[in-house]
C-alpha cells in the first residue's frame, strides 16, 4: 500500500480514466488554487485542487471537464492529519497533510482559504478514513 500510496502521491497516477468512478469535473466539495510542493524536487507550484468522494486532484489548469487528467491524486482517507504549518515552512497560510509514511505541504493565498481547506480536507478525512471500523468505536459515555 505505501508504495502504490507513494506513487499516486508522487503524481504517478495511472490513466485509468474513472479514478474509482469519481466524477471530479462535476458538483466538487471544494475547488481553488493552492500552492505544493512538489515530492521528489522540493520546487513550489500552483496548482488547482478537486476535492470530491475522498480524494485529492491536482491540475496545471483550472477548468476541468470530462477529459481532463490529474497530475495527481491524494486518497484522503489515508491521510491522518491536515493542520497549520506556518511554524514549520515559515510561509504565511500553509498547512500540511500527513499520512504515516509522508508529509506533503501546501499554501493557500489567504488565511480564510488555508482553514476552509483544513477544514474540508479534515471533514473528508473523518467521513472516509478506514482507521477506524465500527466494532473499533468505543462508547465511553455508555454504563458497563
Amino acid at each position: 500500500m505505501a508504495s502504490l500510496l507513494r506513487a499516486v502521491i508522487g503524481g504517478q497516477i495511472e490513466d485509468s480514466g474513472d479514478y474509482d468512478g469519481v466524477e471530479f469535473w462535476v458538483n466538487p466539495e471544494r475547488t481553488g488554487w493552492l500552492t505544493k510542493q512538489g515530492e521528489y524536487i522540493k520546487t513550489w507550484r500552483r496548482r488547482w485542487f478537486v476535492l470530491k468522494q475522498g480524494k485529492l486532484f491536482w491540475f496545471k489548469e483550472s477548468i476541468i471537464t470530462r477529459t481532463s487528467r490529474p497530475r495527481g491524486v491524494i486518497p484522503v482517507g489515508s491521510c491522518l492529519t491536515v493542520k497549520g504549518a506556518e511554524d514549520v515552512l515559515n510561509k504565511q497560510n500553509a498547512f500540511e497533510l500527513s499520512t504515516r509514511t509522508e508529509t506533503m505541504y501546501f499554501i493557500a493565498d489567504s488565511e480564510k482559504e488555508k482553514e476552509d481547506w483544513i477544514n474540508s480536507i479534515g471533514r473528508s478525512i473523518v467521513q472516509n478514513s478506514r482507521s477506524v471500523t465500527d466494532s473499533e468505536v468505543v462508547d465511553y459515555d455508555s454504563k458497563r
